[in-house]
């Protein structure tokens, strides 16, 4: 078996994602166990359906590296491909099927907190930007101009925007959060269609729950 459960301990503490029930997380990345376009790298992926679209899980042996979303398993294979074309081995795992099904539970909301070992590269900028988009609670979103306040640097609303698409980890650093200045659901690696459908799913997930209390001794009056 080629990867791992993304909650095991690794050896090397490459980096590490830990959710609140609100959806908001806290996100740590020392670092990437491989070079660029996943040069050394091994990596064992798995795939898992869900309501808004197929999801792909990929892991090294240090935790998750790449998730992604969409209508077709084929694009998936292909992307994760072409994203990693320099990585020593790329085959299907069932370890990383089980960490894919655990992505489409918590994005379902049937898994309130997860936690999930990363083996990914970010530029001091990425991180910000990645750090910033995980401090958005589900339900919400906030726009590339927001965000480029929020990290200190009001002129860089493109960069931000590079930094979001650039994103390796689909639904989990919610790139889907951030819209365009005038509410314009822009810039999804994955569809718009499929962003409308995580943000819909998120902002009814975020609605209070309505109870309905009767009257002691209501019923059957008249």
């Amino acid at each position: 078996m080629l990867a791992m459960n993304a909650m095991a301990a690794t050896e090397i503490e490459t980096g590490r994602l830990r959710f609140r029930q609100n959806g908001t997380a806290t996100l740590e990345i020392a670092g990437a166990t491989y070079g660029a376009d996943g040069r050394g790298a091994h990596i064992g992926y798995g795939l898992a359906a869900s309501k808004f679209g197929v999801i792909l899980v990929a892991e090294t042996a240090h935790g998750l590296c790449w998730v992604g979303i969409e209508e077709s398993a084929e694009r998936l294979q292909r992307e994760l491909r072409t994203d990693f074309s320099k990585a020593e081995t790329i085959v299907e795992d069932p370890a990383a099927a089980a960490t894919a099904r655990r992505v489409a539970d918590f994005a379902l909301r049937i898994r309130e907190a997860a936690e999930f070992a990363l083996d990914i590269p970010a530029t001091p900028f990425q991180r910000a930007v990645w750090r910033e988009l995980c401090s958005i609670p589900r339900g919400q979103t906030r726009s590339y101009g927001e965000l480029a306040q929020r990290i200190g640097k009001p002129n860089a609303a493109r960069a931000v925007g590079r930094a979001n698409g650039s994103n390796p980890l689909a639904i989990l650093i919610p790139c889907h959060r951030a819209i365009g200045g005038g509410g314009a659901l822009t810039g999804y690696r994955w569809g718009v269609g499929i962003k409308q459908r995580l943000l819909a799913h998120e902002q009814a997930l975020a609605q209070p729950r309505l109870t309905l209390t009767v009257a002691r001794g209501a019923v059957g009056a008249g």
